[in-house]
């Protein structure tokens, strides 16, 4: 079986749930803390084996571009200064890994995004993930679902329970066989059902490892709902063939693209972090008292 090597995330989205900030900032660059949501989906997929990265980005979003690229003259005035420490983590979103930027030239689907990393891609089984869905947790994410995809060499989907009353905002999963209690064979994922046809509790979130038969099936996608190319309906065609499996992952899973997860996410980076934590839980327990 060939080994899960490269990641594709779309970036190239309006963002537009965070405006006013996504019109100037995108959504994938704002900090958590004092690293972009973008870096710890990228950091989670090199901890999982990920080599090459495929950022799908658009015009308006050169500064994810940039993120992972070298800043020399930013280099150099820190290197000089003696700010080793600075210098490392400036250089160290570019070293995490290759990187190959494509462009999304018009706004044509999450579908369409995820096809035009097919010459960078090939013939191989990749991860993708949504640029502001944010997985934490032991073993990584990706990890998690490679090591599903390599026990049944099908497509795998991340899911996560949801209450019924929630499922409705979610693609959902329709379970055809339970391997175990956490890994199901779906037969097809139902985009935001009506509460009263929703086939299970399990939501997809935060992204897959998909088998490179994929990018025919987006090929061959329809035009869709506002006139994009969604990869919802190619994971569909997987499904089909009985080879597409959901993953009830382990860690917890925030959106960032949601002002309240985003803020929760925040919080619990920083309560983690030896140089920030004592004093800010310090700060939140005092605010609770006030």
């Amino acid at each position: 079986m060939t080994r899960v090597r490269k990641a594709v995330i779309p970036a190239a989205g309006l963002g537009t749930r965070f405006l006013p900030a996504s019109k100037a900032v995108p959504k994938e660059m704002l900090p958590i803390v004092d690293k972009p949501v973008i870096q710890y989906i990228v950091e989670g997929a090199v901890a999982s084996g990920i080599e090459e990265v495929v950022l799908v980005t658009a015009a308006a979003k050169r500064s994810i571009e940039d993120h992972f690229d070298t800043f020399y003259e930013l280099e150099e005035r820190l290197r000089a200064q003696g700010k080793t420490d600075l210098l490392a983590e400036t250089r160290r979103p570019a070293e995490l890994a290759r990187f190959v930027m494509v462009r999304q030239g018009a706004p044509l689907g999450n579908g369409h995004a995820v096809w035009l990393a097919k010459e960078v891609v090939g013939d191989e089984p990749f991860a993708m993930l949504w640029g502001d869905d944010v997985v934490f947790g032991e073993p990584p994410f990706v990890q998690q679902l490679i090591e599903a995809h390599e026990r049944t060499g099908g497509a795998v989907v991340g899911v996560m329970a949801v209450p019924p009353e929630n499922a409705t905002k979610y693609g959902v999963i329709e379970i055809a066989e339970r391997l175990d209690e956490r890994l199901v064979r779906a037969s097809r994922i139902v985009e935001k059902p009506p509460l009263d046809a929703v086939p299970s509790n399990l939501a997809a979130v935060a992204g897959y490892v998909l088998t490179p038969d994929i990018f025919g099936y987006l090929e061959e996608t329809a035009v869709g709902q506002g006139g994009e190319i969604w990869l919802a309906d190619g994971v569909q065609r997987i499904a089909e063939q009985g080879k597409m499996f959901a993953l009830e992952f382990a860690g917890r899973r925030y959106d960032a693209g949601n002002k309240l997860e985003y803020l929760e996410a925040t919080v619990e980076v920083a309560l983690g972090r030896d140089d920030l934590g004592p004093a800010f839980r310090a700060y939140l327990e005092e605010r609770l008292r006030a």
